[in-house]
């Protein structure tokens, strides 16, 4: 694609070398790389072999591309904060990223089984919000709970669902077949990386003592704590990590839906390459 070339043009070795400098302006040469990362992810997206989907993309496909989109959105929203130096709040958004990424890739390494799993066991609690109806439920018949209601029926509607299709996934206790995302990070990734990063950001949703330690508090002198109200300054430590699982899903895409250009692929791998080079020339230069 025309757009992605032109982006990859201007990375020359005496740009990325300028660049390169210091800590500094490593920070800022990542944000605009992480911009066009997130661009190139987002035009992947829109890639369509036109002979395999004339249209668009059937229940086996169009769960696994609802990730990939979600992936893109996330990370662009995340260079938001990074640009805003404000490094808590990308620990917030980055989980649901590597979560939508590890999925992805998950359900493209499987058949269509387990997307189809999958979307099953989305629809946990909107099978309770069916039982609150039959218990008489209040709230459904609130205007928001007919609308709640109503898209609930559509959507099973749509995928030729009835209530009494969710046997498997009970049983299972409405796990992607049983399996916790742990285990399935262990087999998309490496188990290893689990507790530094998806594990860590957890922390982030959950009130965890030790990020309040991180982020929202100040030790005294005397053992007590006080309000630490200021924000994480951010720095390719908080969004390079999180690129690294970024890429995989997206090649595994282009080639699942048939449309794995070249061009497409080598500028995946590209994005990993530069990320690798950006977080260990940083680690070099920054004094801290």
């Amino acid at each position: 694609m025309e757009e992605i070339a032109q982006t990859l043009k201007k990375y020359d070795e005496e740009y990325i070398r300028q660049n390169f400098t210091d800590a500094a302006s490593i920070n800022a040469f990542a944000l605009s790389f992480y911009k066009d990362a997130a661009d190139i992810y987002d035009a992947v997206t829109r890639v369509r072999n036109l002979e395999r989907n004339p249209h668009g993309f059937d229940l086996h496909d169009a769960p696994i591309l609802g990730l990939l989109v979600k992936v893109w959105k996330l990370l662009k929203e995340v260079l938001k904060y990074y640009e805003q130096d404000n490094a808590e709040i990308i620990s917030v958004l980055e989980r649901p990223l590597i979560e939508a990424s590890v999925v992805a890739t998950y359900l493209m390494q499987n058949d269509n089984s387990v997307v189809e799993d999958y979307r099953k066991c989305s629809y946990k609690d909107r099978l309770r919000i069916l039982r609150d109806l039959e218990s008489g439920s209040p709230f459904l018949e609130s205007k928001a709970g007919k609308r709640l209601l109503t898209s609930v029926r559509e959507k099973m509607l749509n995928e030729r669902l009835t209530t009494e299709d969710f046997d498997q996934q009970k049983e299972n206790h409405w796990k992607v077949q049983g399996k916790s995302f742990y285990k399935i990070f262990a087999l998309v990734e490496h188990a290893d990386l689990y507790a530094c990063t998806y594990g860590m950001m957890s922390e982030s949703i959950h009130g965890s003592w030790n990020e309040s330690m991180d982020y929202c508090l100040s030790r005294n002198t005397d053992g007590t704590y006080s309000t630490f109200p200021f924000f994480q300054p951010a720095d390719v430590r908080f969004v390079s990590p999180t690129l690294r699982f970024a890429s995989k899903p997206f090649k595994l895409w282009l080639a699942r839906i048939e449309a794995d250009d070249p061009n497409l692929m080598r500028a995946l791998d590209w994005i990993d390459r530069v990320n690798t080079a950006i977080f260990r020339k940083f680690d070099e230069t920054y004094d801290g």
